[in-house]
Order: structure tokens, then C-alpha cells, then sequence
């Protein structure tokens, strides 16, 4: 990442990604990472996380949307939901427009970034006072070690990249507790990174989940303007069940609206390019 006095600039692989600033907002250092928040010309406010960017006004509709309602609607009824990470909020705010959603459990370790992101992305956080949401700031990894067993429909992995302590939120230990937090029918969702730059890690999730014992994993995908590569993936698992027939009827008559997702994104968002369902194969 660097800074002069006009853009924001994020480098990863080759790859670079420049947004026009006009100013900075926020700084400061969480017990965990460097917080920061820009002012952009074009995608309004930006948050970056030890330098790498996190969520911009403009896009993060599309990442919220699709975290969240391809796998809620691929659930009967979805009533008991918990989000590891999600610090920015975007996502609860998606999972609480569904009424079948009785409780919904954010675990997120740095409450420096939710507070940051309720004074600078407050549309994200307008669920945040929903009397079925519960804020916890504590190690997701032994809340889920910790969690009752089968006392969760859905599992939102809401996860930073896959380095440092977070690569533990990518293994078949972590992936196995939230195996057995589920009811039958329940199901996990991971955000997985670029299938660009990343189909290595997506192929090892992939294995990661069937060796920690779930029935059937699918990955999904969809743009990401302002993430490397501005091409983003999430990869599903079903506890018990394989794939079937999404809601397509209750998406269709939703009684909220959304930007992104619909009916037709949800059908053609599992299509995988030849050289993802190449390197799925291989594994």
C-alpha cells in the first residue's frame, strides 16, 4: 500500500488497484491492526486494515449481498445465523431483512473496527440496534469450540485474508466445529478469495470441508471492484444435504430490496470458469 498526496494505492502480485482521495478521516491502532479511513473521490469512503482495503462505499453491496443471500435462500428457514468476522457490519445488516432470522451472532475479535464503522459507514451498521442481533468482540475460533451443538442453521465466515492467526479460520479443525454447531440442513458460507489469484486456497478449502466432514461444498462468484483481481468468490458447504433447488419463488417476492443479488445471480453465480473446476478436480 502506498499513499501520496492524491490516491490510495494497493499492490498485490502484479496487480494494482488506485482510488483518487481527497482526504484522510480516520487513523489509529487497534490492539490488533492499523485502522484507517479515506475520504475517495469516486467510492466514497474507503476502510483499510493494515493497509489492505476492506469495504468502500461505492462496492461493498455487492460482497454483503452475496455472503449473505445466496446461502440463506438456499436454507428451508433459516431462523439461528452466526457471522465470524463482519466487523464493518454490512453483513448482519443483510442477514436481518430476512424475517425467518430469529438470532443472528456476529464474533468479531476487533471492536475498534466495528465502533470505526459505526461513525463512518453508519448505513452499515443500521441493524446494529435489531433486538436479534448480538455484537460479541471475543476469538471466534474458541466461541465456536465453545458453541452448542446443533444450535445453528447458517455460518457466515466473514474472514480477513487467510494469513497470520486468521489461517486458522481456513482449517478442518475450525471447519469441523462449525460442523457440529450446526442442525441438519445447516450450512457454512467462506468468503475464498479471488479465483483469479487464489484457486490454489479455494481448492484447499474445498478439501479442508470435506475432510472435516460436510456432504456437499460449492463455490460461488461474483465481481469485487476494488479487491485484487475485482473478481471475489465464496465457497458454500451443506452439513448433511447436497445442493438442491434455492428458493427461487421467496427471491423472487422478497420483501427488501437488494442491488446485486436476484434470482438469475443467484442461478448462474455457481457456474465456475473451466480452470476453477480444472484445479477442483485436481484436488
Amino acid at each position: 500500500m502506498t499513499i501520496d498526496e492524491n490516491w490510495y494505492s494497493e499492490a498485490a502480485r502484479g496487480f494494482g488497484m488506485s482510488l483518487e482521495i481527497s482526504e484522510k478521516l480516520h487513523e489509529e491502532q487497534s490492539p490488533y491492526q492499523k485502522i484507517e479511513i479515506y475520504q475517495t473521490k469516486t467510492f466514497g469512503r474507503l476502510m483499510t486494515l493494515d493497509g489492505l482495503t476492506m469495504v468502500t462505499d461505492r462496492d461493498n453491496f455487492v460482497y454483503h449481498e452475496m455472503m449473505s443471500h445466496p446461502v440463506l435462500f438456499n436454507h428451508p428457514n433459516p431462523k439461528d445465523v452466526a457471522i465470524v468476522g463482519g466487523g464493518d457490519c454490512g453483513t448482519l445488516r443483510e442477514v436481518l431483512k430476512h424475517g425467518s432470522v430469529k438470532s443472528a451472532i456476529q464474533i468479531e475479535l476487533d471492536e475498534c473496527v466495528t465502533r470505526v464503522a459505526e461513525e463512518f459507514f453508519p448505513e452499515l451498521c443500521e441493524s446494529n440496534s435489531d433486538p436479534r442481533a448480538t455484537l460479541l468482540f471475543e476469538d471466534a475460533i474458541a466461541w465456536m469450540q465453545n458453541a452448542k451443538p446443533k444450535s445453528l442453521d447458517i455460518i457466515i465466515l466473514d474472514t480477513t485474508d487467510p494469513v497470520g492467526q486468521a489461517k486458522r479460520l481456513f482449517s478442518e479443525a475450525f471447519y469441523t466445529d462449525c460442523l457440529n454447531a450446526l442442525r441438519e440442513g445447516g450450512m457454512v458460507v467462506a468468503q475464498s478469495e479471488s479465483p483469479m489469484f487464489d484457486k490454489e486456497l479455494i481448492s484447499d478449502i474445498h478439501s479442508e470441508l470435506n475432510k472435516a466432514g460436510f456432504a456437499e461444498i460449492q463455490t460461488i462468484h461474483f465481481p469485487q471492484i476494488t479487491y485484487p483481481s475485482g473478481w471475489w468468490s465464496a465457497t458454500m458447504a451443506r452439513r448433511d444435504q447436497k445442493f438442491g433447488d434455492f428458493r427461487e419463488q421467496s427471491v423472487i417476492r422478497k420483501p427488501f430490496a437488494t442491488k446485486y443479488y436476484n434470482a438469475d445471480i443467484h442461478r448462474a453465480c455457481s457456474a465456475l470458469p473451466q480452470f476453477l473446476l480444472d484445479a477442483l478436480d485436481a484436488n
